[in-house]
């Protein structure tokens, strides 16, 4: 029973270095169908590691910033493709179409290649972590439920700050730091333009939101340093700036308010030959003179 095993566990291998589709499949299992099926399920449900501990194998994939592939308290060294494929299904977490995935990934390539590629990359993937890091359901691709992804959490704690769903958090610092980090920087890959500019949106709402949260409880440092991260982000954007104003009105620096809304005017009509709404316009009505003249 053992060589015949050994053999088919073999012969996948062989398989999926061709290409064999079906062998990326197989190549995860070993033994009778009974325990197959016993472990297939148990995977499904938890990670267990050799020494028997749940969590010794937890896998956790980092998006903001470098990527990184941790597997308990390890790196995890993955090739270029895998790298990639784990990147672009961790953010489609319904699954993706093989051919669609082989599509974006490798949009100059023929469509013969691509496929290739991406049989490569699964078996990259697959040999990287002792934990199945991608499902493989017919002809969808999908991440593993026990990867962990820092942007899909990260996102999550950004709409529960715009949806008000979550109190100040005491570790605001680490929140603004969080929503400051890019996606994947320097990563060329065309399909991450669309990806980028999402989660631009999502954490300038969420440190606009944070910064307005924490004006409202009086903590002005963190608040001036969610707001001043958000016009950091998108410099152009009026909302965060007009925060900003409104955090040094409340502390009551006048002059610095006054400075902030001069320094955004300048730059407005520099880079777009417009001025500031009358909305922030609004916030310094009576402190400056109607003769002031403008910067």
């Amino acid at each position: 029973m053992n060589g015949t095993s050994s053999s088919q566990e073999a012969a996948a291998e062989v398989d999926a270095e061709k290409g064999d589709e079906s062998a990326l499949c197989r190549i995860v299992i070993c033994g009778d169908a009974r325990s197959n099926r016993m472990r297939m399920a148990h995977a499904t449900c938890t990670v267990v590691g050799v020494s028997g501990n749940q969590f010794s194998n937890e896998v956790s994939l980092e998006l903001l910033g470098a990527f990184e592939l941790t597997c308990g308290r390890s790196n995890v060294h993955a090739p270029l493709g895998a790298q990639r494929l784990l990147a672009f299904l961790s953010l489609s977490p319904d699954g993706v179409h093989r051919s669609a995935a082989a599509e974006q990934l490798w949009p100059d390539l023929p469509c013969h290649r691509a496929a290739a590629n991406l049989r490569s990359a699964l078996c990259q993937a697959r040999r990287a972590c002792c934990v199945t890091l991608i499902d493989c359901v017919g002809q969808r691709l999908r991440l593993s439920p026990v990867v962990q992804v820092d942007v899909l959490s990260t996102r999550e704690s950004a709409h529960q700050i715009v949806d008000k769903l979550a109190p100040p958090s005491a570790d605001s610092e680490m929140l603004i730091n969080e929503f400051t980090r890019e996606l994947l920087p320097g990563w060329p890959d065309e399909w991450l333009r669309l990806e980028r500019e999402r989660w631009k949106q999502v954490r300038l709402y969420a440190l606009e939101g944070l910064a307005q949260r924490l004006l409202s409880v009086h903590r002005y440092l963190p608040a001036l340093q969610a707001a001043l991260a958000a016009a950091a982000i998108d410099p152009i954007r009026e909302s965060a700036h007009r925060i900003v104003i409104e955090i040094h009105l409340s502390e009551g620096n006048v002059a610095s308010a006054v400075r902030c809304y001069q320094h955004y005017e300048v730059y407005l009509r520099r880079e777009l030959g417009v001025g500031p709404s009358a909305q922030m316009t609004d916030l310094l009505q009576g402190l400056r003179s109607p003769g002031h003249a403008r910067p």
